[in-house]
């Protein structure tokens, strides 16, 4: 199917163009790239998060439809190409959410998110179920996560009987799109990791696995690599979208996967730092990893034959967000991450001795624990709004550095650079800060700041034959911003992060306490 494609589009006359779609937490994009990778047109189109309680975090997909048609609407009106050049889509989006639908394809009840913590006692049954952690490792290679798909599937069994038993399709969120798009259940290798049911090593459904939590493998989408079509655009959505009919749908990849794939970590050796609403830390692998401690996430990476070693934090960006959100008036302060930042800049390295905790939504690595709680160490008198702010933008570092230390001991491989993208990526002294806890060179590269939607529209190339393979299609990236480790602040930053690292388990009993009570 894809030999076919590839015959086609190199055979249409003047410029080939893809398009990338990422669906996120808080809002769609949709870019159009050409050839060379060059962004000719972007749209974002936001909505809102719904927390009906402590810990549990929904969104209604119907606003993801509505977000989706408007943002490749106006993305194809920006872009002004012809049409018929529009070789293909690929799709990317946010992890392990859950999708209920029906016989009919219905949605049965909002979707819960990847940062949803309500199912961490569904966690520790399935680990009972199959024997205990180990197990549960030579199945799936990985933990298993609050976040993860399966213990929301398990949650709905046990908590909403009504709706579990109409249930008769469990999609991710981007695959709830695509089946919009295409009318075709499907997911892809990388999404699929993240479900907690997929056997990472053979990239397919673990039919054992499902066998014993009471799962149907039919109410699974089916699985396709990457760089494979899925799918075709239908007729009544070429109407309301403007895309041609029968244009291939590609994949993809889940979001965390694939937009380090668009900063080009496709091979070992070169670490990828991903600030966005969460904190990614990951690097490509050449060859399949056993997860030993399950303390990372060893996911099908976005080319058959590789694998992608990835670290999740919870409350990157958002940390900055909710700091925002503390010291501003949100109607007012339209300029305010500027203004921190440069408030951040004033103040010194190591931010006079305060330290912070990013754990406001729980934590997943390097500690799967969803009572763990933001916390700022070491407050005195003297600390300044300037302190505070540069203390968040060191913790979520520190955060960071943590799960790189897990990824180089998986994979025994040095890291030569960090390769960052994100929002976060924005900021100067974010990066500085970086190559000072890290003690490397940090690189930004085009394409990265436009997240999972360029590593979804470079992966569409791909699938559509207007690049060899994934190694070909990353090589058009360039260097944007380079940024060097200041040495003096070694020492420092190497002293504080050791604290950093040692408060966790200090005041770990005082989380659960307070858990208990609130």
């Amino acid at each position: 199917m894809i030999i076919g494609v590839k015959e086609v589009s190199f055979c249409m006359k003047g410029k080939k163009y893809v398009l990338g779609v990422d669906l996120g937490t808080s809002s769609c994009k949709s870019i159009l790239i050409d050839e060379t990778g060059q962004v000719i047109a972007d749209a974002v189109v936001d909505y809102p998060v719904y927390m009906p309680r402590m810990n549990w975090v929904e969104q209604d997909p119907d606003d993801w439809e509505k977000a989706v048609t408007l943002s490749i609407r106006q993305v194809l009106e920006k872009g002004e190409i012809d049409i018929e050049q529009l070789v293909g889509m690929g799709l990317s989006g946010q992890m392990h959410g859950l999708v209920a639908l029906d016989a009919q394809g219905r949605i049965l009840r909002p979707a819960i998110l990847w940062n949803d913590q309500r199912s961490a006692e569904q966690c520790q049954r399935i680990i009972e179920k199959v024997g205990g952690k180990d197990n549960l490792l030579e199945m799936i290679n990985n933990d298993m996560l609050p976040g993860y798909t399966a213990s929301k599937i398990l949650w709905l069994a046990e908590n909403e009987p009504g709706i579990f038993d109409k249930a008769r399709m469990f999609l991710n969120p981007k695959d709830y799109i695509r089946y919009k798009l295409t009318g075709d259940f499907a997911t892809d290798v990388s999404d699929a990791s993240g479900t907690g049911l997929f056997d990472v090593k053979k990239r397919c459904w673990n039919e054992r696995l499902l066998y014993i939590l009471g799962i149907q493998k039919d109410s699974l989408p089916k699985c396709f690599e990457s760089i494979e079509i899925t799918g075709r655009i239908t007729g009544a959505v070429s109407e309301s979208t403007r895309l041609p009919k029968g244009l291939p749908v590609i994949a993809g990849g889940g979001d965390a996967v694939i937009q380090t794939t668009g900063t080009g970590l496709v091979k070992e050796g070169i670490l990828g730092t991903i600030i966005g609403t969460s904190g990614i830390v990951a690097m490509g692998l050449d060859g399949y990893k056993f997860n030993r401690r399950g303390a990372l996430q060893i996911f099908c990476n976005n080319y058959p034959g590789t694998w992608h070693a990835m670290g999740v934090t919870l409350s990157a960006g958002a940390s900055l967000e909710w700091f925002k959100n503390v010291l501003y008036d949100q109607n007012f302060e339209r300029n305010a991450y500027k203004r921190m930042d440069k408030l951040a800049a004033t103040s010194s390295a190591g931010s006079n001795g305060l330290i912070f905790l990013p754990y406001l939504f729980g934590e997943r690595c390097p500690y799967a624990d969803p009572s763990a709680r933001g916390t700022f160490i070491g407050l005195t008198y003297k600390h300044r709004k300037s302190d505070m702010i540069r203390a968040v933008l060191e913790g979520v570092v520190f955060s960071l550095r943590q799960v790189a230390e897990l990824i180089i001991e998986c994979s025994h491989v040095p890291i030569s650079e960090i390769r960052t993208s994100g929002g976060g990526s924005k900021s100067e002294l974010w990066r500085q800060i970086q190559a000072d806890v890290f003690q490397l060179p940090v690189k930004t590269v085009s394409g990265g700041r436009h997240g999972g939607a360029f590593g979804a529209a470079l992966i569409a190339g791909v699938g559509c034959g207007i690049w060899a393979d994934v190694f070909e299609a990353v090589e058009i990236l360039k260097v944007e911003t380079e940024t060097m480790p200041n040495k003096d602040n070694k020492e420092l930053y190497d002293s504080l992060y050791g604290i950093y690292k040692d408060m966790y388990s200090m005041i770990k009993p005082a989380f659960k306490r307070l858990g208990n009570v609130y």
